[in-house]
């Protein structure tokens, strides 16, 4: 079964495949003085390789002056629709039931938010949590429940069969000889997250994800939680995570993040201190990776995380590529 170091090697020799196809992308990385400089016009930044394709669909609504909100929600709905994603929609991993359950958050600038988690058969949570921001007093919606609340606002059951084929046979074979108990980051899983500010300044963010592969029935990770997964203030900026949701919960991880960009951080060192508080609570950080990305109100934006081998897509009138994040370690 793939592990976490394959899947880090992966994800390096795909985003030096994407660099060097030429499909729009710039050759390298920013400079660190150029992520720290103020970008004037939109902006979009999500997490891995998949976000160059979510900042592409995000950036036709940010090019033409539409809102940030607009722009995430459809940013990674284009992910979710991706059935060969094996951590974010209805391709994703089945947990250890044989169950995809799916997991989404979405924030705007004024403060509003919803989420869904522990959803199935609904082809875009994301958009299904947009409408619990909207159309309910409430921000979390889960399980049957959410998906009852999604029939009833026009989403139809979804027509695809999961767990895919493919998704199906890994998870045969790693319950041949699985102990049924949490074990965290054992197999591959990962999210998108995302986070856009438009030319009026305003600040949105999106997150959607199928969750750890092979997790216990019911569990739910970081990403439909406001305030860990996502977090976005508009009076200073917002903040997405990626990783082990439960160690991002444990320190309210994208808050954390946008609470030190208020006392002044700039986003990459308020990544880097988020990532040092969860190092800091874990007595054995071994196969545990996290990491952060940001934007401020300047239109400043940076990351960090645990481990080598995190990056992320930004998207602006300048810039169409990806960006290596510092760490704190080097995965051997």
């Amino acid at each position: 079964m793939p592990n976490r170091r394959k899947f880090l090697k992966n994800t390096a020799l795909a985003v030096s495949g994407a660099l060097l196809s030429g499909k729009g992308l710039t050759k390298g990385c920013l400079s660190d003085n150029d992520r720290e400089s103020v970008v004037d016009g939109p902006l979009v930044i999500s997490t891995w390789i998949h976000g160059i394709e979510a900042n592409a669909a995000a950036w036709e609504v940010l090019s033409v002056g539409g809102n940030a909100l607009n722009a995430v929600e459809k940013g990674v709905s284009v992910i979710e629709s991706d059935l060969t994603n094996r951590s974010v929609g209805l391709g994703g991993s089945p947990d250890r039931d044989g169950k995809v359950t799916l997991d989404a958050c979405i924030m705007d600038e004024k403060s509003r938010c919803g989420s869904v988690a522990f959803l199935q058969h609904i082809d875009h949570p994301i958009q299904v949590a947009r409408k619990v921001m909207e159309n309910t007093p409430h921000v979390m919606l889960v399980g049957q429940g959410a998906y009852q609340f999604a029939l009833e606002n026009g989403f139809e059951r979804s027509k695809v069969d999961v767990p895919l084929p493919g998704p199906k046979k890994a998870w045969e074979k790693w319950m041949e000889k699985s102990k049924y108990q949490p074990v965290i980051n054992i197999e591959n899983h990962d999210t998108i997250g995302m986070i856009a500010i438009d030319k009026n300044r305003n600040l949105s963010g999106a997150c959607t994800t199928s969750g750890m592969a092979y997790k216990l029935h019911g569990r739910v990770g970081d990403s439909p939680i406001i305030g860990a997964g996502l977090f976005v203030d508009n009076e200073v900026g917002a903040a997405t995570a990626t990783g082990v949701g439960e160690a991002v919960i444990r320190i309210a991880g994208s808050h954390t993040v946008v609470e030190l960009m208020r006392a002044g951080a700039t986003p990459t060192e308020a990544c880097k201190e988020a990532v040092e508080r969860i190092i800091r609570k874990h007595d054995n950080v071994d196969d545990l990776q996290v990491g952060f990305i940001a934007i401020d109100k300047k239109g400043r934006h940076g990351g960090y995380s645990v481990y080598n081998g995190f990056n992320y897509a930004i998207r602006s009138e300048k810039h169409n590529e990806m960006i290596d994040v510092m760490s704190d370690r080097n995965w051997k």
